[in-house]
C-alpha cells in the first residue's frame, strides 16, 4: 500500500494515512464502500457519505461529479478503491484490501493544491488539528461500518 495513490497523475502529497480492520469478507466490504453510480447519494450509492451530505452524483462509471450547493467534489471508483476529491486542497481515498482478520481500509487524505501547497500542512496541523479530527472520524467511520455489517471494526 505504501507510495500508491489512485486516479490520475495530478501533483499530490500525502498527508495523512488512518487504517482500521474490519472483520467481514472483502467483497461485502467493497460492495458497500466502493458502490458508486449516477444519483442520489444514499444507503446503497457512496455510503461513506450517507446521512451527512445531500447531492446527486452524474457520471461515471469511474468518475462521478457531486454538487452540493456552490461547491462540487470529484468521486472516481477503481476496483479497490474510492476517491473523493473537491475545495482547492482535498482529496481522501479510500482502498479496500485484504486482511488476515478480514478487511483492512486505508484512508488517505493528499494535498492536491496547485498553488499554496506549502500552506495546507501548515494550517492542517497548527491551526485545525486535522490529524486527530481525523482519526476520530475514521474510528466513527470504523464503527458505522461494523453496526451495517454486524461485525467487529477496529482502529490499526
Amino acid at each position: 500500500m505504501t507510495g500508491r495513490t489512485a486516479g490520475n497523475s495530478t501533483k499530490r502529497s500525502l498527508l495523512y494515512e488512518v487504517t482500521g480492520v474490519i472483520e467481514a469478507p472483502v467483497d461485502q466490504v467493497a460492495e458497500l464502500l466502493l458502490t458508486v453510480r449516477p444519483g442520489p447519494i444514499g444507503p446503497r450509492n457512496l455510503w461513506l457519505l450517507d446521512g451527512s451530505h445531500q447531492a446527486v452524483l452524474s457520471g461515471g462509471p469511474e468518475r462521478f461529479t457531486a454538487h452540493f450547493g456552490a461547491h462540487t467534489m470529484t468521486v472516481e471508483r477503481g476496483g479497490d478503491f474510492v476517491a473523493m476529491q473537491g475545495g482547492w486542497w482535498y482529496r481522501g481515498e479510500y482502498f479496500v484490501t485484504p486482511h488476515p482478520q478480514g478487511t483492512r481500509l486505508v484512508h488517505r487524505v493528499l494535498n492536491v493544491a496547485q498553488r499554496g501547497r506549502w500552506s495546507v500542512p501548515l494550517a492542517n496541523r497548527f491551526f485545525i488539528g486535522f490529524g486527530a479530527k481525523l482519526r476520530k472520524n475514521i474510528h466513527d467511520l470504523l464503527g458505522r461500518i461494523g453496526d451495517q455489517l454486524g461485525c467487529a471494526a477496529r482502529l490499526e
